[in-house]
């Protein structure tokens, strides 16, 4: 195990990968996906399922089919505060997105993603190569955790 400059463990990619998935089968994580249109950083946040160790994402018309149609670079990113082991981790994969299209991969994708949170989640996919992928989990100290409760977004 390695241990960063600010007391962070640093994951490796079995690990990234673990935490990915755990979260993917929850209903309670949402991931980040961060993309740039004409220069101006995008992030959203969406579901999303993982396939062969990539993250798939459900997705309409916007501006996420049109990263992916452009075959751009994106960030995916979901982070956690375990409260009973008073720890905290973040995973970043950063990877080249674009549109599943075929219908085999369509399907495996369909039933790698949970139910959207939004009304009209649309009907393409995208998947994220996992290019990159990093993860740190540090220890919460007693009073980090309160604040992050304090301060955490509701579910959506």
């Amino acid at each position: 195990m390695w241990v960063d400059e600010r007391g962070s463990q640093v994951l490796d990619r079995a690990e990234c990968i673990r935490l990915l998935t755990l979260g993917a089968s929850s209903t309670d994580t949402v991931g980040r996906v961060g993309f740039a249109i004409d220069g101006v950083p995008i992030i959203l946040p969406v579901n999303y399922g993982m396939v062969d160790g990539d993250v798939v994402v459900r997705t309409g018309e916007g501006v996420k089919l049109l990263s992916a149609l452009q075959r751009a670079v994106v960030a995916f990113e979901i982070d956690s505060i375990d409260h009973p082991h008073k720890v905290a981790w973040s995973v970043l994969v950063r990877g080249l997105c674009a549109e599943v299209v075929d219908e085999a991969e369509v399907a495996r994708a369909r039933a790698a993603t949970p139910a959207s949170l939004v009304a009209e989640p649309g009907d393409r996919y995208l998947r994220i190569r996992t290019g990159v992928l990093t993860g740190r989990r540090f220890p919460l100290r007693e009073d980090d955790g309160e604040a992050a409760l304090a301060h955490a977004p509701a579910p959506a």
